[in-house]
């Protein structure tokens, strides 16, 4: 078995570093199409799973990144935990979690999840965190732990971990895959050429070793990615990347909108029409994905309990 080394993975056509954008210089954010408009979530559901959240000092992402479809997956028995904290070492530019220096981990906070999924009867759970760069692994203990903590608590709900590139660390990535998550995705966001604007400590080569690593460690291990559009990529740019993905064998692919958090972050390039969405579908299973997801406002977990369940039983 020959490992992904990152270092060896080509890219061609870098861009130089971009300056980071004057907020009073960034243009007036576009009016949304009607398609991008959704309803508030509200219900006792959402009220009550939003108040265990608070109660057990936990984060979703579908709070933190004002997720569109956050009352559908909450409904549904479907939720996304961010773990070691709230502040990110890296500064994306279409984030919205801070960046700082974090606090220590929290080694129990596993436990408070796996608590808070078996409280909310979740059938699906999805696991990421901010980045912990400060850290040789990364955090992944963090993920193998609270793998370990929701099988025993909550018996049969499927897990999916949304992991950082831990800098294409082998080591940090094996601890996550030898805990055997339902589902490993590493999304890679956007187009080669727009990494260093997009996402400035990351790498495409660490997205690309990430992905491909986990494939090799497990051959059978599920593995997903995703990408966002509307950030100036080109519609042949993004075909390049599933390409990549299909040549790493990821089984599912999502791709959404990218939707400005505020004035201080990238604006968007394009708002993308639906009927453009069916099409990168179309393209994608040709291409030989086995799962995809594209639409306006689909987020990396959203349909995550069906891709779970509908793929683990066709391996």
């Amino acid at each position: 078995m020959t490992l992904i080394d990152p270092d060896q993975i080509k890219v061609i056509n870098e861009p130089k570093r971009a300056r980071k954008a004057d907020p009073e210089m960034q243009p007036r954010p576009q009016r949304r199409p009607d398609w991008l408009k959704v309803r508030a979530p509200s219900g006792e559901t959402y009220d009550e799973l939003k108040r265990l959240m608070r109660v057990k000092t936990l984060h979703t992402v579908c709070e933190e990144a004002l997720c569109p479809n956050i009352g559908e997956c909450w409904g549904r028995g479907t939720a996304t935990f961010l773990m070691m904290g709230d502040v990110c070492t890296r500064s994306c530019g279409f984030c919205d979690i801070k960046t700082g220096r974090p606090a220590p981990l929290d080694f129990d906070e596993p436990r408070r999840v796996a608590e808070a999924v078996r409280a909310m009867n979740l059938h699906h759970a999805v696991i990421t965190s901010v980045n912990r760069d400060e850290r040789k692994d990364g955090g992944a203990p963090i993920f193998a732990l609270v793998i370990d903590e929701i099988r025993r608590l909550r018996p049969g709900c499927t897990v999916e971990v949304l992991i950082p590139d831990f800098k294409g660390s082998l080591d940090a990535l094996k601890i996550v895959a030898d805990a055997e998550p339902d589902t490993l995705n590493h999304n890679v966001e956007t187009v080669p050429r727009l990494f260093r604007k997009v996402q400035p400590q990351d790498r495409y080569e660490w997205a690309m070793a990430t992905l491909g690593n986990a494939k090799k460690l497990n051959p059978k291990q599920i593995t997903k990615s995703g990408i966002m559009v509307g950030l100036g990529e080109t519609d042949e740019e993004v075909a390049g990347v599933m390409r990549d993905l299909v040549a790493l064998k990821v089984d599912i692919l999502t791709i959404g909108q990218y939707l400005q958090p505020s004035r201080q972050h990238l604006p968007v390039e394009r708002f993308v029409a639906p009927g453009q969405f069916v099409e990168f579908k179309r393209i994608g299973l040709e291409m030989g994905f086995r799962w995809v997801e594209a639409g306006p406002l689909v987020r990396s977990s959203y349909n995550a309990d069906r891709q779970a369940r509908e793929l683990r039983t066709n391996i």
